[in-house]
């Protein structure tokens, strides 16, 4: 069948499977052939079929374990009655795939990895899904199929890598990542970074931290599609393999009681996730994540006035690096993304349905242990102001996203001249060679989804900037790929980008910015007439015409602001 009918067997409502072809069919027939000769019992033929998305890969630690958590949710799969086939996709790591071309293969792969799992999952008819999602552009990438396929899915989590000791000093990745900057400056010896990097990873999974990854695991659970405790977790730990195994039986119980992606990604669910988002300080990546989701869920959402709707009234609750002390493991000891959904409980869509088959009323009404030390209440929130929100003017009309629990409190207006790169390489070295100063704002531009083509990473620089000690006396606004591991005063994802036709792309070297942190604003002192009279007369800058991954992307990726879903929505 192609799609799913209601039936009623002795009370209790139960699917016709789509993936039980009728018999006598050319695709019944081959289809038995295949997997009597692949050693299926043909008692399984009629059972739920379910795919077991893995992206296990031996280039990244990220996903270095998860060929065992496959093999476990298969396990959970079978136990409760159905048949799990696993399937490959692209495994893309923000810290290996960003090796060639400035990171412009990162956010195309997230795109990649969506349509991957569509040609195989609906190729073969699959009636299922389990996700085992871990680096950055994995989790959103299966929120967007799950959306997209509408079919019973339920995300596993990952977990989290530890970091070691060097020295008499915690080192985590996050350590390594700044020290970048600290070493360009003359200020740190590289035979020290390398005795960093010997250390820095202690254990598979995602960095350590409250960057992109663990954002979207916990995100995943507030929009209820991970079960209700699961994140984050540390990797392979007891806990997250019993998750794992749990995943694998419940999504059988979906399938069986036609439980889709539909009835959870609601505007309660995305409502709910961007509450955690503001709340925790979540990784600016976040926003296009979410509203590609949305966007793949045929859903009317502006989640970036969403964001600034809650700005104006959730604070910063918790102090997870790179905002504060905390760390990851100690968000999860907490209480979880459950903890910080219990404490925003007034806040909260509470009738919003989850995987769980319960609703975020039901899970948060249930007493569980919340540290208040690492998880606090909105009536004592760590800062008055939100971790996460959107700051708009003449630079960024149709908004940016500020991690402002990576700021330090004490700013309020940050006024500067500009110095404008096109290339993140140039400004590294600029900084390197001490001519980037104190007060100055750095435009990192043309790094857009359009005008990579694919985002280019500008958080190297601003990793670089933290070593070298200029995190809060240097700005950066740049419509590039950040990191959730960056700190100081950044404005990101400007919108529209540079290559849009975006303002950011008519700023000169030596124009005067203002960025006020407390008005929420980004804006270049110059007259709108100027600013008009510049982008008339702007042209985007000739790309080679190169055939590959990323012309394609371009000539099909829609614009930032709607999570650059490819095909979505139209391109500007």
């Amino acid at each position: 069948m192609d799609a799913y009918q209601s039936l009623e067997n002795g009370g209790r409502e139960l699917t016709q499977l789509r993936s039980n072809f009728e018999r006598g069919t050319t695709r019944w027939a081959v289809r038995r052939a295949q997997w009597i000769a692949m050693g299926i019992p043909e008692s399984d033929f009629e059972k739920p079929k379910v795919a077991v998305v893995n992206s296990s890969s031996s280039l990244s630690v990220c996903y270095s374990h998860l060929d065992q958590v496959s093999r476990i949710v298969q396990e959970g799969v079978r136990e409760a009655g159905g048949l799990p086939f696993e399937i490959r996709t692209a495994a893309p790591s923000d810290f290996i795939t960003s090796g060639g071309l400035k990171a412009r293969y990162l956010l195309p792969s997230r795109d990649l990895v969506v349509n991957d799992i569509e040609v195989m999952v609906e190729g073969a008819c699959l009636d299922g899904m389990v996700l085992l999602s871990s680096c950055d552009k994995t989790t959103p990438a299966h929120l967007m199929a799950a959306a997209r396929l509408n079919i019973p899915s339920i995300i596993v989590v990952g977990g989290y890598q530890l970091g070691g000791h060097c020295g008499g000093r915690e080192v985590d990745i996050e350590e390594v990542y700044k020290a970048v900057g600290t070493v360009a400056t003359g200020a740190m010896p590289i035979s020290l970074l390398e005795d960093w990097t010997r250390v820095a990873i202690q254990g598979p999974g995602v960095c350590a931290g409250l960057a992109t990854a663990n954002s979207m695991h916990i995100l995943a659970e507030a929009l209820g599609m991970a079960l209700s405790g699961s994140a984050p977790v540390r990797a392979s730990s007891p806990k997250m393999l019993a998750y794992a195994h749990e995943a694998g039986r419940r999504v059988v119980g979906l399938v069986e009681r036609n439980v889709l992606p539909s009835a959870i990604l609601t505007p309660a669910a995305f409502r709910n996730a961007a509450t955690v988002a503001v709340a925790l300080g979540a990784s600016v990546n976040v926003v296009r994540h979410l509203a590609a989701t949305a966007s793949e869920a045929e859903l009317a959402l502006n989640v970036t006035d969403l964001i600034e709707e809650l700005g104006s009234r959730i604070s910063q609750i918790c102090r997870i690096r790179p905002n504060g002390p905390d760390r990851i493991e100690d968000l999860e000891h907490a209480g979880g993304a459950r903890g910080v959904l219990q404490q925003l409980r007034e806040q909260l869509v509470l009738d919003a349905f989850t995987v769980d088959e319960r609703s975020i009323g039901d899970i948060t009404n249930e007493a569980q242990p919340v540290d208040a030390r690492i998880i606090r209440s909105l009536h004592q929130p760590f800062a008055g102001r939100p971790g996460l929100t959107v700051f708009r003017g003449n630079l960024a009309p149709d908004g940016a996203i500020v991690k402002l629990s990576a700021i330090a409190a004490d700013l309020s207006i940050f006024r500067g001249a500009a110095r404008v790169f096109e290339d993140e390489d140039e400004a590294i070295r600029e900084l390197g060679h001490g001519r980037i100063h104190s007060g100055t704002v750095v435009i990192l531009r043309m790094m857009g989804p359009l005008g990579g083509p694919g985002t280019v990473f500008a958080c190297s620089f601003m990793a670089a900037l933290a070593g070298a000690g200029l995190a809060n006396a240097v700005a950066v606004v740049t419509d590039g790929e950040l990191s959730g591991l960056n700190r100081g005063i950044t404005i990101g994802q400007v919108m529209p980008e540079a290559a849009a036709g975006g303002p950011l792309a008519i700023v000169a070297d030596g124009d005067t910015i203002q960025i006020d942190l407390e008005r929420h604003t980004v804006n270049l002192d110059l007259p709108q007439e100027t600013i008009k009279a510049r982008l008339a007369g702007w042209t985007r800058p000739a790309r080679p015409a190169k055939h590959g991954w990323l012309t394609i992307y371009s000539q099909v990726v829609g614009p930032i602001q709607k999570g650059a879903v490819l095909g979505r929505t139209e391109s500007p």
